[in-house]
């Protein structure tokens, strides 16, 4: 057998196709958009951008469009390091990532400005704090400078969705629990509060963020053994 029989020709890289022409939404692909929503999620395992959880999930609107943001950022972001990957020096890299991260939060924040201002400007600086997102960095630096834009495009995503999934879910029970309103509508009738009850305000302090997302963790790791860390 010849040498050009026995080497398979391969086949030319196309863009958001892998190589080997494997499927889009393949059993690995998947596992990069539902992974971070559970037992890879962003904040609940890795730990990572505990401090938005804190700031901004006082109310459930600037916690979803936080979210949003963040998922526009990541997934603009990975693509771009993603083709860009085999062209950045080494020694530049972070550099590098912080200038197109910058540059998807600012292009993020001009949209807020321009069609939801009130939004805009009650996150104020939290926006511009995406730039030093610890997830949004390190997936740019774990993942997508080793990928394709396919995976990279998927993987900013799913960590994207899994980390606005905890912020909304917080926000939710901070502001229902803590005002008796949800998207800043009441949602608890006059009835209740007749009855006797009593909005918490502990849940509009920070601390009760912490303590949320806590109860969270605990009841992840109550339903999935493996993620307890061994001593």
């Amino acid at each position: 057998m010849s040498k050009e029989q026995s080497t398979p020709e391969k086949e030319p890289t196309v863009l958001f196709v892998a190589e080997e022409k494997e499927p889009l939404f393949s059993k690995k692909n998947r596992a990069l958009l539902t992974d971070p929503m559970d037992d890879n999620n962003p904040i609940t395992v890795q730990v990572l951008g505990i401090c938005s959880a804190l700031a901004i999930t006082v109310q459930l609107k600037p916690a979803i469009v936080m979210s949003i943001s963040v998922m526009a950022v990541m997934a603009a972001s990975n693509v771009i390091i993603s083709l860009l990957r085999n062209l950045i020096p080494n020694r530049i890299r972070i550099i590098v990532q912080l200038v197109v991260v910058a540059s998807m939060v600012i292009l993020v924040d001009q949209i807020l400005r321009a069609f939801a201002y009130d939004v805009s400007k009650e996150l104020s600086i939290f926006i511009g704090l995406i730039i030093t997102n610890c997830i949004v960095m390190g997936r740019l630096e774990a993942f997508a400078l080793g990928n394709g834009v396919w995976k990279s495009f998927l993987d900013g995503i799913g960590n994207a969705a899994g980390y606005g999934f905890i912020l909304i879910v917080v926000a939710f029970f901070r502001e229902l629990l803590g005002s008796g309103k949800l998207l800043g509508i009441q949602v608890i009738p006059d009835a209740i509060y007749e009855m006797g009850y009593v909005n918490n305000g502990l849940m509009l302090l920070s601390p009760m963020a912490l303590i949320t997302v806590g109860i969270f963790i605990w009841l992840q790791r109550s339903r999935n053994r493996d993620l307890i860390e061994k001593n």
